[in-house]
């Protein structure tokens, strides 16, 4: 398996309801380094996995959405813990739509799949995987 990763990153704020939230249940930042790797089995006809260019700008298209907001002002994100986690895959799931509407060109409608994995720190991440 062929793949490419680019990088972004993202600065929110958010709180969390339920116990195991402890402190972090109330209003907070987090800051993500955000990394999105891109899979598939064979190189297009041009002998890459997906157009760096076009991948690293529809991420941080897709991060630019996100940026800077109070996730718990966001109708998106209306009673619901927006963990690590459940952020990775948002932002997977976005970039997934991205590709089948043909925003990174047409050789990446043969990709397999897509990681996006989110950095909180140098000691901790959480990650999402999905299938095209």
């Amino acid at each position: 398996m062929f793949s490419i990763t680019v990088r972004d990153h993202l600065m929110i704020a958010h709180s969390f309801r339920g116990e195991v939230f402890g402190p972090a249940q109330r209003l907070h930042g987090a800051t993500f380094l955000v990394d999105a790797t891109f899979r598939r089995a064979e190189l297009d006809d041009d002998n890459i996995v997906v157009d760096i260019g076009l991948a690293t700008q529809e991420l941080g298209a897709v991060v630019s959405e996100l940026n800077y907001r109070n996730l718990d002002n966001e109708p998106d994100f209306k009673n619901t813990n927006t963990s690590t986690e459940f952020l990775a895959k948002v932002i997977a799931d976005r970039l997934a739509d991205r590709v089948h509407a043909g925003a990174l060109g047409e050789g990446a409608h043969g990709l397999a799949g897509i990681t996006v994995t989110l950095h909180e720190s140098h000691i901790a991440w959480a990650s999402y995987e999905r299938a095209l």
